[in-house]
């Protein structure tokens, strides 16, 4: 299967996953060769093949939403999000958490990946925010669709590639190194719970102070996640 024959099934079938094409452009050659495994494995040679085979074969949709799964994660990524978060938008929702006296503060990471913005929003909270909010506590829920990258994202250990955003004195503080790896530490990983969700037919319970929905590929996601979850 050639780039323009994935590009047109993609183009066919990612509207039909409820994901945006747009989304794709970038990583389209890493989402075809999974597909094009995919194809081997089924013994479907061509493009033309597969949309057929999807459309007789409706629980194939669900293997072929896994195979687009795209994510980019790392600690701090973009520094300009981050420090904006440390410097206007948690300090205001901490103050209004307070205000309504509320305990902890609630924040949602969709399409978490294995973990490393949701643990990122924990570091803010514990080593910039937490002396300036006494009495007030940071709970962040991180869901994903693969399970695989929640598995990685429970186990709180990456490889350095992960932290070169992440402000040195931070990396000192939050993690330790394990062989070829950097692991966090227990206090920095009881702040952040992981779940397994697929967005376009479930949200997590309750409401939230802070939904992070950079990696959401999903028009209905992200709208059904700003209407529907967010705190008053």
């Amino acid at each position: 299967m050639n780039d323009p024959e994935c590009v047109a099934l993609l183009q066919w079938a990612l509207p039909r996953l409820g994901l945006r094409w747009a989304r794709f452009r970038r990583f389209r050659r890493q989402v075809c060769k999974r597909i094009g495994r995919r194809l081997r494995a089924l013994g479907i040679s061509d493009a033309t093949g597969y949309r057929g085979h999807l459309e007789t074969h409706p629980e194939e949709w669900e293997p072929l939403a896994a195979l687009c799964t795209v994510s980019v994660s790392r600690f701090y990524r973009d520094r300009g999000v981050f420090e904006d978060l440390t410097a206007r938008v948690l300090p205001e929702l901490a103050r209004a958490a307070l205000a309504r006296g509320a305990k902890q503060l609630e924040c949602w990471c969709a399409g978490c990946a294995s973990g490393e913005e949701a643990y990122t929003l924990a570091l803010v909270w514990r080593i910039a925010l937490q002396a300036r909010f006494s009495g007030l506590d940071i709970r962040v829920l991180g869901t994903d669709i693969d399970s695989a990258l929640l598995a990685r994202a429970q186990e709180a250990c990456y490889k350095p590639s992960s932290l070169k955003e992440l402000p040195a004195e931070w990396r000192a503080q939050a993690l330790e190194k394990q062989g070829a790896l950097f692991c966090l530490r227990e206090m920095f990983r009881r702040d952040v719970a992981f779940a397994r969700q697929d967005l376009r037919s479930e949200l997590p319970e309750g409401l939230h102070d802070l939904i992070f929905c950079r990696n959401l590929a999903h028009d209905s996601c992200a709208q059904a996640c700003s209407f529907n979850s967010i705190t008053p």
